[in-house]
């Protein structure tokens, strides 16, 4: 499938790096539109993929245009590509809090895919949400899942609401992740472990701690359950944890972030 990327970003080369090394996309079905003459290099070269600074250029031929710009260029794109895509093009956006009606009124063209990657796709352990318009042909989505697969998980979603939901919890969700390791490494430091040290501790337990929930398919509470003695050091953490409100703040910063993400969609 002929794909062009407007804009070259971060997550688009995520995309098609780990398309190509997948074998997903081959180099010569794949062009970016850049605007900045030393990424367009960049990726020429590390890729050996079509670069081009004109998105009606990049476009001509394509059979999915991933459109991976910031939320405040999208105007300005959008105004130079609206009424020269064909039907037989879909759009596919990454674009955070912009909303498939948007997308479809901006650019005027009903074929949209909306995707809700995270930042963890750049080493294949990300985790994408999307939805399609119902105009969408199979083939397109079937091509999509298989794109969005090399990223790490999908999850399709016929009702594009489940998106806000999903900015909330895994699209911001790596920040979250990433405040708790600065927090165990520091009181690493704090009780007296050299930096690194902490380091590696608090890495290797977030990660070893996920994988076991993911291989094992259990509660996550249930295993908490068995790492927590009565009486011990566990359970005299966790209730220092419960007493700041750990739980409730967890809560109420996900939902904050859902209430962001359906403001900035306009909802």
């Amino acid at each position: 499938m002929r794909t062009t990327f407007v804009g070259g970003g971060v997550m688009a080369e995520a995309i098609f790096s780990r398309a190509l090394a997948a074998q997903v996309l081959d180099a010569s079905d794949v062009c970016i539109a850049e605007p900045v003459a030393t990424r367009r290099e960049y990726l020429a070269s590390e890729y050996a993929i079509s670069v081009t600074d004109n998105n009606v250029d990049a476009i001509a031929d394509a059979d999915l245009i991933v459109l991976s710009v910031k939320p405040q260029h999208f105007a300005s794109v959008a105004s130079g590509l609206k009424g020269k895509l064909t039907s037989g093009q879909t759009l596919l956006s990454i674009i955070a809090g912009l909303a498939v009606p948007s997308i479809t009124g901006g650019m005027k063209h009903d074929s949209v895919i909306r995707v809700m990657p995270n930042t963890p796709a750049q080493i294949g352990q990300g985790m994408s949400v999307w939805t399609a318009t119902d105009v969408v042909p199979e083939a397109t989505r079937t091509a999509a899942k298989e794109l969005l697969g090399v990223l790490g998980v999908e999850w399709y979603v016929a009702d594009e609401h489940y998106l806000d939901m999903a900015t909330a919890l895994s699209g911001s969700g790596p920040a979250y992740v990433f405040a708790f390791l600065e927090s165990l490494i520091e009181a690493g430091v704090y009780m007296g472990m050299a930096r690194d040290m902490a380091t590696t501790l608090a890495v290797q337990t977030v990660l070893g701690s996920a994988q076991l929930v993911k291989e094992t398919g259990e509660n996550p509470a249930l295993l908490r359950e068995r790492v927590t003695s009565p009486g011990g050091t566990t359970a005299e953490a966790l209730r220092e944890l419960e007493s700041h409100g750990f739980r409730s703040t967890i809560l109420e910063a996900v939902a904050a972030a859902y209430r962001k993400a359906r403001e900035l969609g306009g909802q």
